[in-house]
């Protein structure tokens, strides 16, 4: 593992150094039919098969030169610090659900006394009611009213789509703002590690955006196009207060970024975030959803007087995309070889989620048949990944991976 990482994300394509990862684990076994819908879920997963398939993902990736660093290892090693290690304990339970003063601070002072190897498990896969033995606190109305719920620390199984909590900007990092309970948590985990693991120091002060602030932003919204153009989906996980906040911190504190590409989605968990239906993957070439193409609006955001900002309607995406790229022109390859049923189909279960680790070489689920086959034809190198199980969640191998670093282009 390298000493330091020095964040550099100018382009969705350039050769992928560093990655941050998250290999699923007990989170996913406490998920149960009734828990689906709030934890974001519309199966269960295998879990088994699904720790192979991701470190099927991961190989794929070391394969290409690509240093994988997983947030479980990251984590434990900043929890090594035990002061450190009270303070994250505090802060995983004021995120819970937990109304009750005195089982909060008997919580917090149980999950201290752990090795910080099983405070990372907790702040993970959770804490059932039967993990804790005697614990001691005074009852009120609330504890009696929530006595029948299993746990007092939910799971976040959602996790291993690392994308979203997190996003790399030039050389400056977002940590985002999730807008469901079911992942509040995720922002916590990668805070501690960029703010204290002596890896990320070197970037100290580069924040362009943190959990704490009001609006809604997550990473699988935010696309590097190039070293001055910045694409937001404007979607159900991300609101327009948030493109317009970050915006604004960038261009005054990135001046490399010029303008932002906002780009308004339908409000629907089908097209929950941008890279659902649109990723880039080589210089003049982005893999589309067909089935959105008349469904979304696209504004640019540029750097007004004073620190504020000028937004103009664009006529549509190709057009604003040849625009703020400089191209003659640029290649639209439809999913599900623009079939409207196969690419419904394929689009369901990731096919434009693709992960560039070079120009014109993706990751993709092998699963996705006749999108895979159109990326071909038109010169796209694909690394196929089998995605049975990690595809329950909805998301594909650009969710689940949060790069880094890349090279220049």
């Amino acid at each position: 593992m390298s000493d330091t990482v020095q964040l550099n994300i100018r382009s969705e394509i350039g050769k992928l150094r560093a990655v941050l990862l998250h290999k699923p684990g007990r989170e996913l076994d406490k998920l149960t039919p009734d828990l689906l819908r709030s934890l974001l879920f519309d199966d269960i997963p295998w879990l088994k098969q699904m720790r192979i398939e991701h470190d099927e993902f991961a190989d794929i990736l070391r394969g290409r030169g690509v240093e994988v660093l997983y947030i479980e290892k990251l984590l434990t090693e900043v929890l090594a610090d035990n002061e450190l290690k009270r303070k994250f304990a505090k802060d995983v339970i004021e995120l819970t659900h937990i109304q009750n003063t005195s089982l909060k601070e008997s919580l917090v002072e149980f999950i201290a006394s752990k090795a910080a190897a099983e405070v990372t498990d907790i702040a993970i896969a959770g804490l059932l009611k039967s993990e804790v033995d005697n614990i001691e606190f005074d009852k009120d109305l609330w504890s009696y009213f929530t006595e029948d719920y299993p746990m007092y620390i939910d799971p976040v199984p959602n996790l291993y789509f690392m994308r979203d909590p997190a996003a790399v900007i030039g050389n400056g990092y977002c940590i985002n703002k999730m807008l469901t309970e079911a992942r509040r948590r995720e922002p916590l985990l990668v805070r501690y590690i960029y703010e204290n693991h002596p890896l990320f120091a070197v970037n100290e002060g580069r924040l362009w955006y943190d959990e704490r602030q009001a609006a809604n932003i997550e990473g699988g919204d935010t696309l590097v196009l190039s070293s001055e153009v910045v694409a937001i989906g404007c979607s159900e996980r991300t609101s327009a207060a948030a493109i317009e906040a970050l915006a604004r911190k960038l261009f005054a504190e990135c001046p490399e970024i010029k303008e932002i590409l906002a780009i308004r989605l339908p409000a629907l968990r089908e097209f929950m975030h941008l890279d659902t239906v649109f990723t880039m993957i080589d210089r003049d070439a982005f893999t589309i959803y067909p089935g959105i193409v008349d469904r979304i609006q696209v504004y640019r955001i540029f750097p007004g007087a004073d620190g504020d900002i000028k937004i103009q309607t664009e006529v549509d995406l190709n057009s604003a995309l040849k625009n703020s790229l400089h191209l003659d022109s640029i290649r639209m390859i439809e999913s599900g070889g623009g079939d409207a049923v196969d690419a419904a189909r394929e689009q369901w279960n990731d096919s434009t989620n693709t992960l560039a680790i070079e120009p014109g070489v993706v990751v993709t689920y092998s699963r996705n048949e006749r999108t895979n086959e159109s990326l071909r034809k038109n010169g796209i190198e694909v690394l196929e990944i089998n995605g049975s199980e990690l595809a329950r969640g909805r998301g594909g191998p650009r969710c689940m991976s949060c790069p880094l670093a890349r090279d220049a282009i």
